[in-house]
Formats: C-alpha cells, sequence, structure tokens
C-alpha cells in the first residue's frame, strides 16, 4: 500500500493549512511532524509551488537563533562556498551520508549503553569508536570513488582551438 504524502498548504499571509486534519498549524508543528517522522509537503496554495525546502530552512533558522546554535558562521560560509563550485552536487549526498552515518553510530551507542554485555563502558566506547572510524573511513572511501568515477565518465574538458 503507497504512503500517501501528507500536504500543507501555504497561503499568502503565510498561514500554513494542513490538509489533513483540515485546520491552521504553526512552524512548531510543521516541526513536530518532522520529529515524528511525518512524510509531508508544503505547497503553495495559489500556484501549487513546492515549499518544503524554503519551509524547512525557516525552521531551521529560527532554531538557530534560540539557545545553542549547530551551525557555526565558519560552517555555514563554507556551505555556502561550495555553491556554483564543481563539487556542489556531492556534497548533499556527502552531508545526507555523514549525518546518517553519526545517527547509525548513536543508536549503536544507545543500544549498548543499554545492554552493557558484562563490559566497562570505557571498553564499549573504544570499541564503538574503532567500529565508526572504520564506517566513517568507508562511507568517505565510497564518495571518493564516486566522485573520481564521475569526474573520469565526463572525459578530458579542454577546449579544441577554434
Amino acid at each position: 500500500m503507497a504512503q500517501t504524502i501528507r500536504t500543507i498548504k501555504k497561503y499568502p499571509n503565510r498561514r500554513l493549512y494542513d490538509t489533513e486534519i483540515s485546520s491552521y498549524i504553526t512552524l512548531e508543528e510543521v516541526r513536530q511532524l518532522v520529529l515524528d517522522g511525518e512524510t509531508f509537503e508544503v505547497r503553495d496554495a495559489k500556484s501549487g509551488e513546492d515549499l518544503t525546502r524554503s519551509v524547512l530552512l525557516q525552521i531551521i533558522s529560527e532554531h538557530e537563533e534560540k539557545g545553542q546554535p549547530m551551525l557555526s558562521p565558519q560552517l555555514l560560509s563554507q556551505i555556502i562556498r561550495f555553491y556554483g563550485d564543481s563539487l556542489q552536487g556531492f556534497m548533499g549526498p556527502y552531508l545526507e551520508r555523514s549525518l546518517q552515518v553519526f545517527l547509525d553510530q548513536q543508536q549503536q551507542f544507545r543500544t549498548q549503553l543499554n545492554t552493557m554485555l558484562g563490559q566497562t563502558p570505557w571498553s564499549m566506547l573504544n570499541d564503538l569508536t574503532e567500529r565508526n572510524m572504520e564506517a566513517w573511513r568507508n562511507m568517505q572511501r565510497g564518495l571518493m570513488d564516486t566522485a573520481t568515477q564521475s569526474h573520469t565518465s565526463r572525459g578530458p574538458t579542454t577546449k579544441k582551438p577554434g
């Protein structure tokens, strides 16, 4: 059975209307949908344009202004530098994979702490760190292989004198 995508309409007055519950919702409620793992899209009520990315960026921006930010000015500057760069297409997948590795490591860590398996916390942390470093190295090797294959499949980019 195919999962339906929840649609949220954004009106010119910047209000968000959740068509599933037939009610207006706030950005914080959209954030909760993300936390709950809901699949949704935000569409302009008039044009139908997909606004999901801009709404998600708005949520990130608001949370960056509150409390302890996750994205330092240096990190944001580095990301901006990738726009227009020849490696721009690799940056998104790289960040997604890096975050997934981090989430997988976090889950492994929690699982191991819950089971303890008769090990001391220090030895468990050492084992987990070694496995995580190997997973990280494998992911980086895979990304570099993909980048190398993509670059070599395009061939040389030099122009012939005309």
